[in-house]
């Protein structure tokens, strides 16, 4: 049974965890409204790159000069897979879910013979996927001073994935990060990189979007393609900063209420104890002086 001082110091404890956990949450919800303007302003761009792409590509994917970014390498043996997390912690489960994932994919690639490697984009996602998979490990990309995430740290990321992608080092690239919905549904996700993940057009609308291409279609693909993954990478950054905070936000949001719900049970707990001990004392003196 824990003394009165001891109620009393963890009561003072949970209060000051409180205190900690709203700012907490009034941080992030200040920080989430910058982060999802910028991961929405990024989407339209993101989508016509891939709506442009996907009308050059009708008729080039399938000749034989087209870009190997375009069409790929002819093999699907070696993967890199790029992990995007968070730098910090204490934001539910949003970096769990996009390891989760990623687990997953190396499971069904390894079941199917092929050969994994893990870019991590991140110091949390390294952590969680360390024990398990650190032979599968490439130097990672961390942003930790990194305030707020520009085209710079897309194209940081994208360097790294390209030069391994023409140094003839992997044959697949997938990117693993979390699409944010709202504030308490983040998705995680997997975007292949390379070959270029494009939706054909089909049927009329592939004829109504023939054109005539001034330079040639492995010209224009042979520079877009470059910029779509360092587009779709720096979408997948932003998407993950609004995601973190949207989850931060609500973890610290819970963590509060739980505290407040703690510190009325030790007050009620507290509370029981004085009474018991006020009334233990009173019987104490009243025994007392009827023995006299």
């Amino acid at each position: 049974m824990p003394s009165l001082k001891d109620l009393k110091n963890r009561i003072e404890s949970v209060k000051s965890t409180r205190k900690i956990t709203k700012a907490m949450q009034m941080v992030a919800a200040a920080k989430l409204r910058r982060a999802q303007e910028s991961a929405e302003a990024a989407r339209p761009y993101a989508e016509r790159m891939t709506g442009v792409l996907s009308n050059i590509a009708v008729s080039a994917k399938h000749n034989d000069d087209a870009p190997t970014l375009l069409k790929g390498t002819g093999s699907e043996e070696r993967h890199l897979l790029v992990v995007c997390t968070s730098e910090r912690g204490l934001c539910g489960g949003f970096n769990s879910s996009i390891v989760k994932l990623a687990k997953e994919h190396i499971a069904k690639l390894k079941s199917d013979g092929k050969k994994p490697t893990l870019l991590c984009v991140g110091k949390k996602g390294r952590e969680q996927l360390k024990r398990d998979y650190e032979d599968l490990f490439i130097d990672p990309i961390i942003f930790e001073g990194v305030k707020r995430i520009t085209y710079g740290e897309a194209e940081q990321v994208a360097d790294v994935v390209l030069k391994s992608f023409d140094a003839e080092e992997y044959d697949v690239v997938t990117l693993f990060y979390a699409e944010f919905k709202s504030v308490i549904s983040q998705v995680p996700t997997a975007l292949q990189l390379v070959p270029a993940s494009i939706p054909e057009v089909e049927g009329d609308a592939a004829a109504a979007t023939q054109y005539e291409y001034e330079p040639d279609e492995n010209a224009l693909l042979a520079d877009l393609l470059p910029k779509n993954v360092t587009t779709q990478i720096f979408r997948a950054l932003l998407e993950n900063a609004a995601s973190e905070q949207g989850a931060r936000m609500s973890a610290m949001d819970n963590a509060t209420r739980n505290a407040g719900e703690m510190v009325d049970k030790l007050s009620i707990q507290y509370n029981r104890s004085r009474q018991a001990a006020i009334t233990s004392e009173l019987i104490e003196i009243i025994s007392g002086a009827e023995a006299l």
